[in-house]
């Protein structure tokens, strides 16, 4: 699947984010390219990009090897969540019905 998220973080700032959280779901990192990273392990293979999008935003992909909502999915969107958090820490989520 492919998930997609826009933050005013650095590209750096985000693959850092990434480089901590994946490895504490048993994820091995394979070796970091300038703007990506690919990690992999009993849950699945997820490949994070980061680039500069038009402005001052950055336009973050994860793509992963499952169908569905899988385990590693969710993990992704939880990962999306950490960044938000890290990006804006006074913003309260709150569900939307």
């Amino acid at each position: 699947m492919q998930h997609f998220h826009r933050t005013n973080l650095t590209s750096e700032d985000v693959l850092a984010l990434a480089d901590e959280y994946f490895p504490t779901l048993g994820l091995t990192a394979a070796p970091p390219a300038a703007r990506s990273r690919t990690f992999s392990g009993a849950l699945g293979t997820v490949t994070i990009s980061a680039r500069p999008e038009g402005g001052h935003y950055v336009f973050i992909e994860a793509v992963t090897d499952q169908a569905g909502e899988s385990r590693l999915d969710r993990n992704v969107k939880r990962f999306f969540v950490r960044v938000h958090r890290t990006a804006d820490p006074a913003h309260k989520l709150a569900a939307a019905y």
